[in-house]
């Protein structure tokens, strides 16, 4: 079985920022990884990349070539990639014998609850490559200080997980910064469980701007407490417990901690006696690993806990 993440969510929720951070921290705690980048938009790659979708179709060259925008460029670049499965298939053969994979995807947030183009090729590798994957769906946790935003994000999310039908973590990225938009109405713990939406109503109804749409509002929220599937995590991709964290519940989420189990216990036994050659100042924004140890220490005794 090969073990991955499907890395999704809105523009400037931080995802390739989330696949750069994420695929050092896998990499020192003894996981051989693989980025595959399947957002034809972005070309300015801060991670190295195993396999990249402009190899196969470009966005520039779709929009220039068939008049189009970018999002239906994109839509245009997912059904390209469907209808070339193959090709991807092979550029990911090689990697599956020893690797953990993580799947770039773009940010356009239709492709993911209205069309059916990206979740057919996920489902398609699913079967053929014999993939467990966990979609981590990244929302930009500043959304947190407007209520009304932060209805939509939760829409958003659950039409998601409804859509997709993966194992889901819900992230809330940037939560150090959450607060520099404007200060929170409830404690942080109200938005990542999604409690009493009725309190975030009643915060709408202040609004004059949203005042209009109460109804309206509190027919979504019921929606959401109804199917009551989403809540979050929080993700500081500075911050080594915030990443460790968030991996062991992705690793819960598709099964990586119960088939690998002994296999964790030889990594982190490697790790301990060997000398890590990861250049520290070569990334600068993500200081994340200050003591492999206290890392290792923690992973392991909550492995311990969950065991």
């Amino acid at each position: 079985m090969v073990f991955g993440q499907v890395v999704i969510g809105p523009p400037g929720s931080g995802k390739t920022t989330y696949c750069n951070g994420m695929s050092q921290f896998l990499s020192l705690i003894g996981r051989k990884v693989a980025v595959i980048n399947l957002d034809p938009a972005n070309d300015s790659l801060p991670y190295e990349c195993a396999v990249n979708i402009e190899d196969l179709v470009k966005l520039s060259d779709v929009m220039m070539e068939h008049a189009l925008g970018p999002n239906g460029g994109l839509v245009y670049c997912m059904d390209y990639l469907e209808k070339n499965i193959d090709w991807l298939q092979s550029k990911l053969e090689p990697l599956l014998k020893d690797h953990y994979l993580l799947f770039d995807f773009p940010g356009q947030v239709e492709l993911f609850f209205l069309h059916s183009n990206a979740k057919n090729v996920i489902m398609r590798l699913i079967k053929k490559l014999n993939l467990r994957l966990t979609a981590v769906h990244l929302v930009d946790a500043h959304l947190c200080s407007d209520p009304g935003k932060y209805v939509s994000a939760l829409l958003l999310s659950l039409s998601t997980m409804l859509h997709l039908e993966l194992p889901h973590v819900n992230v809330l990225s940037k939560i150090d910064l959450i607060e520099n938009y404007g200060k929170l109405a409830f404690n942080l713990e109200y938005y990542t469980d999604v409690q009493d939406l009725s309190y975030l109503q009643h915060a709408l109804g202040q609004d004059p701007r949203s005042a209009k749409y109460r109804k309206l509002t509190k027919e979504l929220c019921d929606v959401i407490e109804d199917y009551s599937l989403v809540n979050f995590s929080t993700l500081d991709i500075q911050d080594k417990e915030s990443v460790a964290k968030l991996v062991k519940l992705i690793d819960k989420s598709n099964g990586y901690i119960f088939a690998g189990m002994d296999a964790s216990a030889v990594e982190f036994s490697k790790i301990a006696v060997r000398n890590v050659d990861w250049d520290y100042y070569r990334y600068p924004s993500f200081h994340l690993f200050q003591s492999l140890a206290e890392v290792q220490e923690k992973y392991i005794k909550d492995d311990d806990d969950v065991n």
